[in-house]
């Protein structure tokens, strides 16, 4: 059996209710989630971080164990859920943060949107706002970046996960991060994306 079938099956047996699934889930996944940890924090800018990738984990970990809303199908699945709510402690932190200084949130870049020409830093809440807004209009789109950016999916496993081929998933980042360039450009959501 694979990693990755290994991971799946142990994910099976905790979301199942098995006593010790889940004490042996967590050193198959730790890496992966302290690397998905590192990625998403190497995104923002250099002094402004606050939080290790063993601490996002950490964090992100304990939320997930405090209930999962969606039964998990999988490695894969386990891995988007722990991006989303990784972005979403960033978020939090983000808020508070700004809530303390009230001069802007942590900043992070279009890089990881994987620009062209990326633009200057951006505020990590406005990057949250703008896929709010995004999703509001293509819950997809807003999905398929999410999970591309911040879980840091490869299309073949974000394909598995929504049920979209490739081609469909390669217009639909294509398209998502061009709005969010342009929402974050003009300090506000344009106009509903394609």
């Amino acid at each position: 059996m694979t990693t990755d079938d290994s991971v799946t099956e142990l994910v099976r047996r905790w979301q199942a209710g098995e006593p010790g699934a889940l004490d042996a889930l967590w050193p198959q996944v730790y890496g992966q989630l302290r690397a998905l940890a590192g990625r998403q924090l190497r995104r923002e800018r250099d002094g402004v971080a606050t939080w290790q990738p063993t601490a996002l984990v950490h964090e992100a970990w304990l939320r997930l164990l405090g209930g999962v809303a969606t039964p998990l199908r999988d490695r894969d699945h386990l891995l988007a859920l722990a991006g989303r709510v990784m972005r979403q402690v960033l978020v939090d932190h983000a808020r508070a943060r700004k809530a303390d200084k009230r001069d802007g949130g942590e900043r992070v870049t279009l890089s990881g949107l994987g620009l062209a020409t990326p633009g200057p830093d951006i505020d990590l809440l406005a990057l949250d706002q703008a896929l709010a807004g995004l999703e509001a209009i293509d819950p997809r789109k807003a999905r398929v970046v999410e999970l591309r950016v911040f879980a840091g999916l490869e299309f073949a496993a974000i394909g598995e996960l929504l049920g979209a081929s490739r081609a469909t998933l390669d217009r639909d980042f294509r398209a998502a991060r061009a709005w969010l360039f342009r929402a974050l450009q003009d300090g506000g959501p344009p106009a509903p994306a394609p």
